[in-house]
């Protein structure tokens, strides 16, 4: 039976609500660019995501023909200058990644670790050339772009990776793996971190999807993010030309310069995705009745209704004051990190009361808290985990680093 059939005293997320979440004006702190990008993605997403998000989500599948739709919101590409980007102010680029999370995450993440992560790498760490070879097409999401860092056995301490570059005549052969690698399945240009055999430190390289040893396989029943396409990656043997490799990537530490800002965008999905929840919910119990009065009506909803306003107000504040630091070369790793961290961990909870004010519903895809519950999952894990962004922020604010166990320590005990 159709979801509006069984329950026709609630409208799926199928037909989006209109946002009712801004409780405190905060369109007011945008500039009128920043004000028309987000009508702008706010509308699509509406109109060509909202109706058929659910349905990829349940078989796990991609929305191929959304490709064209997104790119033609000149999105793609953020805050990058030129080379066809759209050159979005860090705000902007923010606020449009928040009205796709708003709709649907794994949209959002899609375009994430294609624009913040894959393409700020070529435009902070590539040459001229590359610049000009790739971005344009990646702007247009013509083409598709992945980034691979984690490995099947290092994910937090990321810079132990295993992979390895081998300088040979005219090139690299890369050999190695990489796992929970989003976009990789149907990337065109895959950009991968290995370790330089000859100076131990690591480097980039931008790979092509047909090259010859090159195998991408997807991961297989995920319970949030099931949109996106995250894939294991094996290479062996695998040939990189020297115009391929990225100069400006000679060590972990440049991974930082890219991670600096994909965080601040990561930040802004949970918030995104918060404003949505809070739509879907203001609508819903004013809609739905029991016991003869809409579920507005009960002092207990409404009490967990203006606490989630209350979380969504205070998500934005952060990160908007996020984005203003960076905006002034202010803001440092630790800030980043505890925005991502709590951000996060504040939509973990705001999706929890949702839940709870859809009752039976909430369980459901169709009315969007269920899959938003589900997807807030891994966001709370990627681009550092919820402990290792308060490590980071720990280290700045106390000058003490405490990401290793005292054991593995190589210090004398005093004993």
């Amino acid at each position: 039976m159709e979801v509006s059939l069984a329950f026709p005293q609630a409208t799926p997320a199928s037909i989006f609500p209109p946002c009712t979440s801004d409780y405190y004006h905060f369109d007011d702190l945008l500039t009128p660019e920043e004000q028309a990008i987000r009508m702008k993605v706010r509308k699509c997403m509406e109109k060509d995501v909202a109706p058929i998000m659910t349905g990829y989500w349940e078989k796990a599948e991609f929305p191929f023909d959304v490709v064209p739709k997104l790119g033609a919101l000149r999105i793609a590409g953020g805050t990058i200058k030129g080379y066809g980007c759209p050159g979005l102010s860090i705000t902007g680029s923010a606020i449009s990644v928040a009205e796709v999370a708003r709709v649907d995450a794994s949209c959002s993440t899609f375009i994430l670790v294609h624009s913040s992560l894959a393409m700020l790498t070529i435009a902070l760490c590539g040459s001229e050339e590359q610049k000009n070879k790739y971005l344009p097409s990646l702007a247009e999401l013509s083409t598709v772009a992945c980034w691979a860092l984690t490995e099947p056995d290092y994910g937090s301490d990321a810079s132990a990776l295993r992979t390895t570059a081998t300088k040979v005549e005219g090139g690299w052969i890369l050999e190695g793996q990489k796992r929970w690698i989003g976009n990789s399945t149907f990337a065109d240009l895959l950009v991968i971190f290995a370790r330089n055999t000859s100076t131990n430190q690591i480097n980039g390289f931008i790979v092509k999807k047909d090259a010859p040893g090159l195998t991408v396989t997807k991961i297989e029943n995920k319970i949030g993010l099931r949109i996106v396409q995250n894939g294991d990656i094996v290479m062996k043997n695998v040939f990189v030309p020297d115009d391929d490799r990225l100069p400006g990537v000679n060590s972990f530490q440049d991974t930082n310069k890219v991670l600096a800002v994909s965080r601040v965008m990561v930040a802004w999905q949970p918030i995104g995705i918060s404003m949505g929840i809070y739509d879907i919910c203001h609508r819903y119990l004013k809609e739905r009745k029991q016991f003869g009065a809409p579920l507005a009506a009960f002092q207990v909803n409404q009490q967990k209704l203006v606490q989630i306003l209350g979380n969504v107000q205070a998500m934005f504040l952060v990160g908007w004051r996020l984005c203003k630091l960076y905006e002034a070369g202010k803001m440092t790793p630790g800030q980043a990190s505890l925005g991502k961290a709590w951000i996060t961990k504040t939509a973990r909870e705001t999706a929890a009361l949702g839940r709870e004010l859809l009752g039976g519903n909430g369980i459901l895809s169709d009315f969007l808290v269920a899959k938003a519950f589900c997807d807030l999952e891994p966001i709370y894990t990627y681009e550092g985990t919820y402990d290792i962004n308060s490590l980071i922020t720990g280290r700045e604010v106390t000058g003490l680093a405490s990401f290793k166990p005292a054991a593995s320590r190589s210090q004398r005990s005093r004993l």
